[in-house]
């Protein structure tokens, strides 16, 4: 077990996971420099994200630890960060109904995730929610950055607006996963 945690793309995911707590800091310092270290620290996360699932494939280093941690990182990561921005009112209220559509869907696909496994049914992760999961990490980014760039109204819409983007595909991605998993109920 300890093998297997201590490969890079392990270590990778973990650091994600580490990085969240330093957001979250980041955001009750309350200051210019709290919101660009939090932003920073999202951006760094958000990488590893990326890094993670590329270094495990070209070095072969895939583990079922890894499966497992990778997902949980990522839902970590982006439901402290909505939760954080809609807490401290960056994001306007309209987007609460993508950011909660997100954060459901997160929830549901886990737990379908559990109930398939169970069954030793794997549920792989499809191309429209690997691009879903990059619109939404940009998105996030960009909201995170709209409250202290220098384009900060057009940084926040546009930020807003592909948070809509996301939502929508959180919404049809949630739909095919339920619906390719309703024959093994």
């Amino acid at each position: 077990m300890e093998r297997m945690l201590s490969t890079i793309p392990n270590l990778l995911t973990l650091t994600r996971i580490a990085l969240i707590p330093i957001m979250m800091a980041a955001f009750y310092a309350g200051s210019q420099l709290g919101s660009w270290i939090a932003a920073l620290v999202f951006i760094v996360a958000c990488l590893t994200d990326f890094l993670d699932g590329y270094v495990a494939r070209v070095w072969s280093q895939t583990s079922r630890i890894g499966q497992f941690l990778d997902p949980i990182a990522d839902k970590l990561l982006v439901a402290t960060t909505l939760l954080l921005l809609a807490g401290f009112g960056r994001i306007s209220r309209y987007s609460l109904m993508p950011a909660s559509i997100i954060l459901c869907r997160e929830i549901m696909v886990s737990g379908l995730r559990e109930f398939l496994g169970e069954l030793k049914i794997k549920m792989p992760v499809t191309m429209v929610a690997k691009w879903k999961t990059a619109v939404q990490m940009l998105s996030i980014t960009l909201l995170l950055l709209g409250g202290i760039s220098t384009f900060e109204n057009h940084t926040l819409l546009l930020g807003e607006c592909m948070l809509w983007i996301a939502g929508i595909m959180t919404l049809i991605t949630g739909l095919d996963y339920l619906k390719a998993s309703m024959k093994y109920f």
